[in-house]
């Protein structure tokens, strides 16, 4: 991944499964195929989720031992190295740099954080939400600049739109986050 300009969403990700255990590349797979939790956010073909694991291990993120398994030939179990750790607790703390990333890098962040507690979750939150609120008033600011007939400013007031949306979605996770999470801390499900 240092070799390339901005990380794809979905290898940190891996990093962030293998984090809760080491499996095997078919395990990784099948947990990504689900329709539930990261498979319902996007879906991966195996040969370029093998080819993402590979590169990981190459750029030193991932480790692997060979697992016997009898008369069949060995699997190999990967998990984390402290790099891989590295990367991915400074991936899973970052808000997202665009509006656009929301969709899919921002909802398997927001997966992640939710499995590290409450505090961890609530700050991304946190730093999205003022993320959000910047991108909302600068777009704002250059709205206001513009001739009220320009197709820029119809353009900008869609953008305003999506992101006047968008924070409004973060503030309803945080409710219903905290909503849970007080429930938990008092013994309920």
């Amino acid at each position: 991944m240092a070799s390339q300009k901005q990380s794809l969403t979905i290898e940190p990700a891996l990093l962030g499964l293998l984090r809760q255990q080491p499996m095997h590349p078919y395990e990784l797979f099948q947990q990504l195929q689900q329709k539930k939790a990261l498979g319902f956010i996007w879906r991966v073909k195996q040969s370029h989720l093998y080819a993402l694991l590979d590169r990981l291990e190459a750029d030193g993120y991932l480790t692997h031992q060979l697992e016997l398994q009898g008369s069949r030939p060995p699997r190999k179990i990967l998990s984390l190295t402290p790099a891989g750790e590295a990367l991915f607790i400074a991936w899973v703390t970052t808000p997202v740099a665009h509006g656009r990333d929301i969709r899919l890098e921002f909802m398997a962040k927001l997966y992640f954080a939710c499995h590290e507690g409450a505090a961890q979750a609530g700050q991304l939150l946190d730093r999205q939400l003022a993320c959000c609120r910047q991108w909302l008033a600068e777009n704002e600011q250059r709205i206001a600049s513009l001739p009220v007939n320009s197709f820029e400013r119809l353009v900008l007031r869609y953008r305003s739109g999506q992101l006047q949306a968008t924070v409004l979605w973060l503030e309803e996770c945080r409710y219903e986050l905290n909503q849970r999470w007080n429930r938990q801390a008092q013994g309920g499900a």
